[in-house]
C-alpha cells in the first residue's frame, strides 16, 4: 500500500524527490501520511478533492485485498 501510494504522487507532482509516505501500523488499520512539496498540494488534492479521493479509493482496495483498513493523510 505504501509503494502504491507513492508511485501514484510521484506521478502527479513535480517534485517527486519531495515525496514521502510514513506509515503507523495499528492493529486492524493503517495510517498513511502522505508528504509532498507546497507547490504540489493542489496536484495531489485536486479540484474539489477529486485526485485525493481517488488516491484514497484505489489505495483502500489494495488494503482490503490485505485484510486491512488504511486512512491516507495529506500533508505539506
Amino acid at each position: 500500500m505504501k509503494e502504491l501510494l507513492i508511485t501514484l504522487a510521484k506521478a502527479l507532482v513535480d517534485h517527486p524527490d519531495q515525496v514521502s509516505v510514513n506509515q503507523i501500523e495499528g492493529e486492524k488499520s493503517v495510517i498513511l501520511e502522505l508528504r509532498v512539496a507546497q507547490e504540489d498540494m493542489g496536484k495531489v488534492i485536486g479540484k474539489q478533492g477529486r485526485i485525493a479521493r481517488a488516491i484514497r479509493t484505489l489505495v483502500k482496495a489494495a488494503a482490503a485485498h490485505e485484510g486491512k483498513r488504511v486512512v491516507v493523510e495529506i500533508i505539506h
